[in-house]
């Protein structure tokens, strides 16, 4: 994969920067069977927890419903931002659009609803033991098409049915600036009470971009615990039935850029998702993902329904962590990426809405000026070196004195890096500095929405790779350069040759498939570096003369 490799890259990267400054200081999870009794207890307080069980696996298991009698039609809800399709039959969602994004593999926008599916979301009613699948039951809408326009209020579907099973209503309330509906599906009159919604996702969403590979990777389903906190599962992993107990603030289904998910309603004393239960689809890259809501009161349900892109801003404003729901990095790293990651997402839409220009050249300006807040710190570890070179002298000594006793070497050269006021390390720390900024950035640049299909120069999309690999081949040159005149006031060292010219062709490689604007971000930052370099190499030079260091002649 293309985040294996990158961050092999950035090891030997990190690697070659410690090394060379030390060497040449210039020169458990609970079991099964108590989680999924946890999940009956939150989704179905009202039934025993066996019979729970059995109706979330058993879509089948149905009371004597009726079966829709009419052709299914579909309702569309239209702004300026999506065009939403609603199904007669079941009230599901069967269609999402996204106007303002152009789908790569179809005509038109992107369409979150998968092909051959029955729709991008479905409801279950839990009625005591049993199940009514309202995919069965046909609806009357109040419209058959709602038009909303910038600026316009709320407007609101709702669908009805009447039977004998009981009188069903299922609310939407759009809004025409954002993609929050807000929805809500009452039952009464029906043989007993309801006392859970199951909300069918997926069993993905679809594929929209030009290199299929990369939707497909992000496929995943993603769940907020109050307890547990944010958790991502790839839809690939997903082999045998799994189970995420609640409570839980959102479920979501996502890919590369778009998102469907389920939020807690925004009422005060609205009711978190009792737990999601997952299974292994039919093909490849699919899961069957279900969410369990109990009653607010009366047999209703509410909750808020976000189909739209992973936009920052919009994420952010919902609350509860959504902003999240793309989770940046490895677990492990999450804690230190994923708040510089937001940060540094943050800084480049700012400048882009503040002065105005394309993405293109906002990466020009956010790379340059990265390494020019970075250059005192390059500065400081530069004098740092020179002060290691001036003490070698004395390390040489103690090493001689001390060979035998090395307990007593290392006590003695830390009383001496003490006494002169400086630190072994500190050559290289403010160095590494840059690294995480560039882990963080490859993971933004996977995911933000903004950079997509944004051509810049002869790029024709920023978020994808530079097709005549102009900027790896850039890179790689500008790392070169500044490692050759680093090696200039270096002795000579076979390892550090062979290093000299293996990185930047390693790198080269590595960036031929990441995305062009993490390669102009990349390239951007070395023009600065290249000029700090030559003057850090002439800084290293004066020095030598002052020391009457002399630096072996390279072979």
């Amino acid at each position: 994969m293309d985040s294996g490799r990158f961050v092999l890259a950035v090891i030997l990267m990190i690697a070659v920067v410690v090394i060379t400054n030390i060497l040449f200081p210039p020169v458990p999870r609970r079991s099964r069977t108590a989680a999924r009794d946890t999940v009956a207890q939150v989704q179905q307080p009202a039934a025993p927890a066996q019979q729970s069980q059995q109706a979330a696996q058993q879509p089948g298991a149905q009371l004597p419903q009726p079966t829709a009698a009419t052709p299914a039609d579909t309702v569309l809800v239209e702004s300026e931002l999506y065009r939403f399709g609603i199904s007669t039959h079941g009230a599901m969602i069967v269609s999402a659009e996204m106007l303002p994004w152009k789908s790569f593999t179809r005509s038109g926008p992107v369409q979150l609803a998968p092909r051959n599916a029955r729709g991008l979301l479905a409801y279950r009613v839990q009625l005591g033991d049993q199940q009514l699948d309202l995919s069965t039951v046909s609806f009357t809408p109040t419209a058959r098409r709602l038009r909303l326009e910038p600026g316009q209020p709320p407007a609101t579907l709702r669908l009805t049915h009447t039977s004998t099973t009981g009188n069903i209503e299922v609310t939407y309330q759009f809004t025409p600036d954002n993609y929050i509906a807000h929805v809500t599906v009452r039952v009464n009159g029906a043989p007993v009470p309801a006392t859970r919604l199951l909300l069918d996702f997926g069993p993905q969403l679809a594929i929209n971009e030009a290199r299929g590979v990369e939707d497909e990777r992000a496929l995943a389903y993603v769940v907020n615990s109050e307890k547990e906190g944010i958790h991502s599962y790839a839809l690939r992993s997903v082999k045998n039935e799994r189970i995420d107990e609640g409570p839980l603030d959102w479920v979501a289904l996502k890919n590369k850029y778009f998102v469907a998910a389920a939020i807690i309603g925004e009422k005060k004393g609205s009711k978190p998702f009792g737990g999601v239960l997952a299974d292994a689809g039919v093909e490849k890259y699919t899961a069957k993902i279900s969410a369990t809501l109990p009653a607010d009161s009366n047999s209703t349900f509410s909750y808020r329904l976000y189909l739209g892109p992973q936009d920052f801003d919009r994420l952010n404003a919902i609350g509860y962590k959504f902003q999240d729901v793309n989770a940046y990095g490895w677990r492990i790293l999450r804690p230190i990426i994923r708040p510089l990651g937001h940060f540094l997402t943050w800084a480049v839409l700012s400048l882009h809405e503040i002065l105005g220009l394309t993405y293109g050249w906002i990466l020009v300006i956010f790379g340059v000026g990265i390494r020019l807040l970075l250059w005192p710190l390059n500065n400081k570890a530069m004098r740092a070196q020179l002060k290691n070179m001036e003490m070698q002298p004395r390390i040489k000594e103690l090493q001689a004195k001390y060979k035998a006793q090395p307990d007593v070497l290392q006590r003695e050269m830390l009383r001496m890096y003490k006494e002169a006021g400086t630190n072994p390390m500190g050559g290289c720390l403010p160095m590494l500095i840059p690294f995480p900024v560039l882990i963080t950035l490859f993971f933004v640049f996977q995911s933000t929405i903004q950079f997509r299909g944004v051509p810049f120069l002869w790029l024709p999309d920023l978020s994808r790779p530079d097709p005549f690999y102009i900027l790896p081949v850039l890179l790689g040159a500008t790392m070169l350069i500044q490692q050759w005149l680093s090696m200039k006031t270096s002795p000579p060292n076979p390892q550090m040759k062979f290093m000299m010219w293996f990185m930047p062709a390693f790198m080269v490689m590595i960036f031929f498939n990441l995305a062009s604007g993490l390669n102009l971000y990349y390239a951007a930052q070395n023009i600065p570096g290249f000029f700090q370099q030559m003057q850090i190499t002439r800084e290293r030079e004066r020095y030598q003369r002052e020391k009457g260091i002399t630096v072996p002649a390279k072979k």
